[in-house]
């Protein structure tokens, strides 16, 4: 049964609508996100679902639908938050109509805490969270969530919350938890536990701290599911590095038993390597760095490059690692293996530039 989507609009006045759309419509196709011109209504599909927009005189009319009231709140907060930004010095009023927030935590939102953690690797943890309501993060087409991490000495932690306008509002900076995003990689309803696993750098930040040194009982918050998957073909690439390990080990497990392909994965050295399930025609190639640090060599690069594709065209490709890296395998599989939008994924998990 296909639920009807969760809808909602919202009219601002601006002297300059026109402009002010081309300029949101131009800055979201640089991010990949196209708009549709459909007589003169340009419409969007965002990760979580649908935007379109019309001018009328001096009057932006847009509207949003998504599936369930967290999508719709992201949706209005990417809407809004772009608005106010384009609007420049002007103080746009956004007022929304149809499905509208209750004012409270975002609907995507979970609060969870710490059960257990263990070690796999030299430099990776498994930390098992438990929560109510977590059913919405059984989701494998999005494999990631977006982790909240409070301030330490807080006895109560506080979180983000819609606003009318639909922007996402912030605690005081004292008190306002710092976010990093990870993949779920096991989620079990009976017993409400989410295992992520998080690789441990050696200048710590938020999350690889909290994995070294929170103690049972430890709260975060959870957001999501968000990301995107992969889409079926007869042959399937996989490469990343450590980072991207726990959602490459995921997609492998959910792929079907006569799935073909290739995976490579960049770790330090064989002490990294962590057991995989993987169908018997997809084969597995361990990159090892030999002492180098992430980052800074180009082994996942040069095996990327020579592969070996398949004669035929159905093919995918899903790539995370770091900044550079990626630019140059996305630009190999856009510009040399002529992949169109629809055959990869490509995203920078992490940058060597920034900590």
């Amino acid at each position: 049964m296909t639920l009807d989507p969760l809808i909602s609009e919202t009219r601002i006045v601006l002297p300059d609508a026109t402009g002010l759309a081309a300029r949101m419509i131009d800055h979201l196709a640089e991010h990949d996100i196209a708009f549709e011109d459909r007589d003169g209504l340009m419409v969007a599909t965002l990760p979580f679902g649908t935007s379109s927009l019309a001018v009328e005189a001096e009057v932006l009319k847009i509207r949003v639908e998504a599936d369930d009231k967290g999508n719709l709140e992201m949706l209005r907060a990417v809407v809004a938050s772009h608005v106010i930004e384009f609007a420049g010095d002007i103080a746009p009023t956004i007022v929304w109509s149809g499905h509208e927030s209750n004012g409270g935590t975002l609907a995507n939102f979970r609060e969870v805490r710490l059960k257990t953690a263990i070690t796999l690797t030299p430099h990776m943890r498994r930390l098992t969270f438990t929560g109510e309501d977590i059913a919405r993060f059984v989701n494998d087409d999005e494999l990631h969530v977006r982790l909240y991490f409070p301030p330490e000495g807080l006895a109560k932690p506080e979180w983000p919350w819609p606003a009318p306008d639909g922007r996402i509002l912030w605690p005081e900076p004292d008190r306002r938890p710092v976010t990093r995003y990870y993949t779920i990689r096991r989620i079990d309803l009976q017993t409400r536990e989410i295992d992520i696993d998080f690789v441990i750098h050696d200048h710590a930040g938020p999350g690889s701290a909290f994995a070294v040194t929170a103690k049972a009982g430890a709260v975060c918050g959870m957001a999501g599911p968000l990301g995107r998957g992969i889409r079926p073909a007869r042959w399937l690439l996989l490469a990343g590095d450590e980072t991207a390990l726990p959602a490459i080990a995921r997609i492998l497990e959910t792929l079907p038993a006569t799935a073909t392909g290739e995976a490579f994965i960049e770790v330090a050295d064989r002490s990294e390597e962590v057991p995989l399930v993987a169908p018997s025609g997809v084969a597995i190639r361990w990159l090892h760095r030999a002492g180098r640090p992430a980052g800074t060599t180009e082994i996942l690069v040069d095996a990327v490059k020579a592969v070996q594709w398949p004669d035929h065209g159905e093919v995918f490709a899903w790539v995370a690692c770091e900044a550079q890296a990626l630019k140059t395998l996305r630009n190999h599989l856009r510009d040399e293996r002529k992949l169109s939008r629809d055959q990869h994924l490509a995203v920078a998990y992490w940058s060597l530039r920034q900590p």
